[in-house]
Order: structure tokens, then sequence, then C-alpha cells
């Protein structure tokens, strides 16, 4: 006697896909999320890097940077077009990605997996701290805008507290996991690295930055607490 098999066959997927592409409009948003990730985003970032970095060079430096900023044309307008905005979409639509989506690490014990939650959890520590970054040194306190060499002594007291520079160094660990990993999949996504081979090498020149900006990152923290300008008062 023959034996009906049913038509729809159950498949194990290894894991969470992480080149899916999306249906419908959600295609475009996906793109849209994973542009603004890098530009204006990640290019903001590099620029917040490099900004903190004078603080090894002593607070004069670091006001003269912060004075700089703040002088540019429009900087305001800027801020919106290019930074919250941008920040706002990415990080809304990149929580809807994570509600909609299941990593299941427990059962798919796969790197794809791991490095799905790895993204979604880095990405909501690194929004979290901008926000709390921004109204603390931003709209509490002196304002830096107007008196930009007050900045240095700004930072350092809210890194004296223990709780604070804790907080900081995971931060800054985890948004540049984020963003490291985020280039990987632009890439991958925009096919900019078609094929396992260039994705895996490119993931090792990935990991490189992101390793060099965390380093760079905590050494900036280590200007206002390691001691070289101990209790500097605001200019």
């Amino acid at each position: 006697m023959a034996t009906a098999q049913s038509s729809t066959a159950h498949t194990v997927r290894r894991g969470v896909q992480p080149l899916r592409a999306g249906q419908g409009t959600s295609f475009i948003w996906r793109k849209l999320h994973s542009l603004l990730g890098i530009i204006p985003i990640g290019a903001f970032l590099l620029e917040h890097l490099l900004s903190n970095f004078e603080a090894l060079k002593g607070p004069i430096a670091y006001g003269d940077q912060v004075k700089f900023l703040n002088s540019l044309p429009l900087v305001r307008v800027l801020e919106w077009i290019f930074i919250f905005i941008p920040l706002l979409y990415h990080a809304g639509y990149g929580v809807y990605i994570w509600l909609r989506g299941k990593a299941n690490v427990v059962y798919y014990p796969w790197a794809g997996n791991w490095m799905y939650v790895a993204q979604r959890y880095t990405g909501l520590i690194a929004f979290a701290y901008i926000i709390q970054h921004v109204l603390r040194q931003r709209f509490m306190g002196v304002s830096l805008p107007e008196h930009p060499y007050a900045a240095f002594a700004k930072v350092q007291h809210e890194l004296a507290n223990p709780f604070m520079l804790a907080v900081y160094v995971i931060a800054m660990i985890a948004v540049c996991w984020h963003f490291a990993y985020g280039i990987w999949l632009f890439a991958a996504k925009w096919g900019i690295t078609p094929g396992n081979t260039a994705r895996r090498r490119f993931g090792y020149v990935c990991a490189a930055l992101g390793i060099l900006l965390a380093v760079m990152g905590i050494a900036s923290i280590w200007a206002f607490v390691g001691g070289m300008y101990p209790n500097v008062a605001g200019m």
C-alpha cells in the first residue's frame, strides 16, 4: 500500500538569516535603517570619538574642540537633520526588527544567532547611553555651547562617580561593537562583499576597526580619570 507524504516538509534552518531581505515596503525601510547606521550616524560616531580624543591633549585642547563644533554654521539645525532624527529612526526601527525577529540561541547556538542577539543588545545599550549622555551633557548643569572650556571639568566630574565610569566604559564597548558589526552587515546587505570568503575577510577588518575605536574611546575616558589633569575647574 502506497503511503502519502505530506506536501509540506519541515525544514530546520540554521538560526537567523542575517542577510534576509524584507518583503514589500519593509525592504526599503530596512535598507534605510542600514544606510543611516553608516551615514550619517556612523560618520558622527567617528567624529565624536576623534573629538573626545582631544582630551588626551588636555582641558584647553578639549575646550577648543568643543568651541569649534559649536561655532559651526547652523549647528543646531545640522544636529537635528544629521544626528537626532536619523538616530531616532535607526533606534526605533531597530527595536521593531528585534521584536519581530527570533534569535533561538538556545535551540540554534550558531554564530549568526549570537551575532544577531549581540547586535540587538548593544544597540539597546548604546541608545540608552546616548539619551542619558545628551541629557546630562547638553541640558543639565553648565551650558557647554556658551561655556565650551568647562567641558573637560563637566565630564571629569561625571566620571568621578564609579558607577558612571562603568557605564561609560560598557557603553563605549557596546557602541563600537554595534558600529563595527553594522558595517559588516551593511557591506553584505548592499552587495559590497559578495560571497562567504569576502565576508569573512571583511569581518576581520571590521573587528580590527571595532577594537581600534574602542581603544580610542577608553583612552579618551582615561584622560579624564587617569590623574593627568586632576580636579580641573571650569574655565
